[in-house]
């Protein structure tokens, strides 16, 4: 493919519209929320020139040793080998040049994600992007699919649908699965392209064979539903079980997203006034009793921080830091949490069995349910001691009894697997249904398991079908429900749409009311305003039929 360098440009010129950053109310972290600076628009671009810059000299030189290379044949006198030599040094030269020119490439691309992983800031994480332009300049389909979409969803402000498509059409061709759901998307809305359902379901039949977990999910909504498809719930159950089966592998290693939903449809008016995202004000109010020695509140933050919730961003650091201050006072939980930390590893509290089974044993001396739970995880897993399951189950019976869902669900487990018991699939149905109560996601992927398979219950496709969907909306995808409400909250209205539209597209209730009331308010630019009301019914209606209440009114 060739470089796409007047593509990015357009991107850049086009695209990266530029914010003032409020001024200083809601300081450090309201910072992070806004749009980057001009600063890094301006790096991008003279990034990008002198990467344009830089390969126009590599050209020449590429000439000058051509000219050189023919000099010295010609003192050849054997024309045939002074042909064959000629044609093998100039594919060499050719084909080292190209591996030296995919290699850079993807060492720019790893850089990008080096830099975006580590980023807080906004800013920050536009610098990510500096090196993906660089890298998409060079061919490189990753950073070609990353740059696609900025545009698309409106990242640092950059959005540019046109472009976006091309940058797409040309990925598709290339056999980029991400390419192929993005545009089976935007011709579902017909969103910058024509409104075709055919296409957006060939473009996500294709997507879902290239192993995109979001056509997959797309396509068991659409045959669960019955949208522009036949209601089958079998098939529906296929598409819904690849994609649990990927995000339980994730949820396993401790890599779930929590998720919250801003629902705008409550407060139109005063969003930042809801439960579901920490109100900056209120964070620092929180800081503050922290600091003095409010227990519970440490505790709270330090959870908070721990996973990355209520809009907060995930801190390890952080999240010791008020642990430690909590079970300095002696708070039973944090030393639990503690204990969590150091037996799952990070940058805060690298792995160590020995300090991990040291707070659990403080939290355990208690009678806390998570210290219980973390010393069977210590004896199941075998993490500082040999693998113990009557001790693991001896533990993880006591933290059941006081309604930890995560012990509930090792139960079930134990008996669903015979880990170190009978198999037993009318107890592991118990002690999994007691821990969905409490949203345990594992507890409801087996669940979904034993009602797909006939385990121990009566086979219901149907019920399957509906676990396997919760569980999936645990994706990361997920995440773009916190950066779609921050785009409506900042005023970029045309961002926040294509985000929910996306999420509402999987199959996501909120996403899809949120979709509808801002198509409803005739706000966005990228749909023709006769399309507006028409598509805003239909999403109402989807909601209504997954239980929305305002849209059953609506409807």
């Amino acid at each position: 493919m060739k470089p796409l360098s007047l593509l990015i440009e357009i991107m850049i010129i086009l695209g990266a519209t530029v914010k003032n950053v409020e001024a200083e109310k809601h300081n450090e972290k309201q910072n992070e929320r806004n749009v980057t600076t001009q600063e890094s628009v301006n790096e991008m671009k003279q990034s990008l020139s002198h990467t344009l810059e830089r390969r126009k000299p590599n050209k020449a030189i590429n000439k000058r040793e051509n000219l050189l290379e023919r000099k010295s044949l010609q003192t050849l006198r054997i024309k045939g080998i002074q042909k064959d030599l000629s044609k093998a040094k100039k594919n060499n030269l050719n084909k080292q040049a190209q591996r030296n020119f995919t290699d850079e490439g993807e060492q720019l691309y790893q850089m990008g994600i080096k830099i975006l992983k580590q980023s807080k800031s906004k800013k920050q994480k536009a610098r990510a992007y500096i090196f993906f332009a660089k890298a998409a300049d060079m061919g490189n389909l990753n950073a070609m699919e990353k740059m696609a979409d900025a545009l698309l969803f409106g990242n640092f402000g950059m959005q540019n649908i046109t472009a976006a498509i091309q940058l797409y059409e040309s990925l598709a061709n290339e056999g980029s699965y991400k390419a192929q759901n993005a545009l089976g998307f935007l011709s579902s809305y017909g969103i910058g392209m024509e409104y075709d359902q055919a296409k957006a379901l060939i473009y996500y039949t294709f997507g879902s064979a290239g192993g995109s977990m979001m056509s997959q999910m797309i396509l068991g909504y659409r045959y669960l539903s019955g949208i522009n498809v036949l209601q089958n719930c079998e098939v529906a159950l296929n598409h819904y079980k690849k994609v649990a089966d990927y995000i339980a592998d994730k949820l396993e290693k401790s890599e779930g997203i929590p998720v919250e939903k801003v629902r705008l449809t409550e407060r139109p008016e005063n969003l930042s006034s809801n439960s579901e995202i920490l109100d900056w004000d209120i964070y620092q109010y929180y800081k503050f009793l922290a600091e003095r020695g409010d227990i519970q509140i440490q505790v709270s933050l330090g959870q908070l921080h721990l996973i990355g919730r209520k809009g907060l961003d995930q801190d390890y650091y952080k999240a010791l830091y008020y642990f430690l201050k909590a079970a300095k006072a002696g708070s039973a939980n944090a030393m639990a949490f503690i204990g969590k930390m150091y037996l799952e590893g990070n940058v805060a509290a690298p792995q160590n069995n020995i300090t991990a089974f040291k707070y659990f044993s403080m939290a355990a001396s208690k009678g806390n349910a998570i210290g219980l739970h973390g010393l069977g995880l210590v004896y199941f897993y075998g993490k500082g001691v040999p693998v113990n399951y009557a001790e693991a189950l001896k533990y993880f019976q006591k933290a059941a009894e006081k309604g930890w869902p995560n012990a509930q669900f090792h139960l079930g487990y134990m008996y669903y697997s015979g880990s170190g018991v009978w198999k037993d699939y009318k107890l592991a149905f118990k002690y999994f249904y007691l821990a969905s109560q409490s949203g345990q996601p594992l507890a409801i992927y087996y669940l979904a398991e034993m009602y797909a398979t006939g385990k121990g219950v009566l086979r219901s496709c149907r019920t399957a079908v509906e676990l396997y969907k919760g569980v999936c909306e645990l994706g990361h995808w997920a995440e773009k429900f916190l950066t779609a409400y921050f785009a409506y909250k900042d005023g970029d209205i045309d961002s926040s749409l294509v985000q929910y539209a996306l999420l509402a597209e999987m199959g996501y209730e909120v996403a899809q009311s949120n979709s509808a009331f801002i198509l409803e308010s005739r706000k966005a630019n990228i749909l023709k305003k006769e399309k507006m009301y028409p598509m805003a019914l239909l999403l109402w209606n989807r909601a209504a039929i997954q239980g929305h209440s305002l849209g059953q009114e609506i409807i």
